[in-house]
């Protein structure tokens, strides 16, 4: 009896150790792809005034999807979970302003980087802050599990001459700016391309950037380890793009020199 009772633990066991390591379908297998996005981070990525998701890296994943014979979808993540869900299969690459870091790199397959950012420390004009010494004491928030959390915790005295010596974290960049404008932080850190854009939207500038930031950076593709061969068209799609001038001519759909 009690031979029987281990032989079916273990088979259970081998049954939990199947489905763990079940791979997910690539992208070149089926033809088709899942972006995951913060539907709220302009213009990379965002929904409009008619809730219809747009945006540079939107336009550049059609197009790449285009070119490929590929479906392409795209579906809001909470950015904090933005990792998970790409392990989990629900989507099959990150795409909206994603920035390659250390961290990331250990558990995500980035394409090559095609396009520069920062990551700025916005004020209010009237704040009298004009540096990063002026913020000591002071509330910073930025998004959570963003590369602006990241670059912003690097700097481990930075944080500590906080206010409770740490940041304040929101859902959205969004939030940090209306928390900004309500006056409960004293700044905010987001990213270079995010910040002109929402700036640039406002009917009056209420904002200072500061001379000072937080480094530049690099966006990319975030892809699972295995998704080589996915890693492969998109780098080469891209590539094409930017060579016979597909890639300039979105880009100046969305910004401004």
């Amino acid at each position: 009896m009690k031979k029987k009772v281990i032989a079916l633990i273990m088979l259970f066991a081998c049954c939990l150790v199947g489905c763990s390591t079940a791979s997910v379908e690539s992208p070149v297998e089926k033809k088709s792809f899942v972006v995951g996005l913060d539907d709220t981070f302009a213009p990379m990525g965002f929904k409009d005034s008619s809730g219809e998701i747009v945006g540079f890296d939107v336009d550049l994943a059609k197009e790449l999807a285009n070119r490929n014979g590929y479906e392409v979808t795209f579906t809001n993540v909470d950015w904090d979970l933005k990792e998970t869900e790409l392990a989990n299969g629900n989507i099959d690459c990150i795409w909206n302003g994603y920035s390659i870091t250390e961290e990331r790199k250990q558990n995500v397959l980035f394409s090559d980087p095609y396009m520069e950012n920062s990551q700025l420390i916005i004020t209010l004009n009237d704040s009298g802050i004009s540096s990063k010494a002026d913020l000591a004491g002071k509330v910073v928030s930025v998004q959570k599990n963003s590369s602006a959390y990241d670059a912003v915790s690097q700097d481990e005295a930075f944080v500590a001459s906080l206010q409770n010596g740490e940041l304040v974290q929101f859902d959205t960049n969004n939030d940090c700016f209306m928390d900004l404008e309500a006056g409960r932080s004293d700044a905010i850190v987001v990213d270079e391309t995010l910040a002109r854009y929402y700036i640039k939207q406002q009917p009056e500038n209420i904002y200072t950037i500061l001379d000072e930031n937080f480094g530049t950076e690099e966006y990319a593709v975030g892809l699972r380890k295995e998704d080589e061969a996915f890693a492969n068209v998109i780098n080469t799609t891209l590539a094409e793009m930017k060579a016979d001038g597909t890639f300039d001519e979105i880009r100046n759909r969305w910004f401004e020199e």
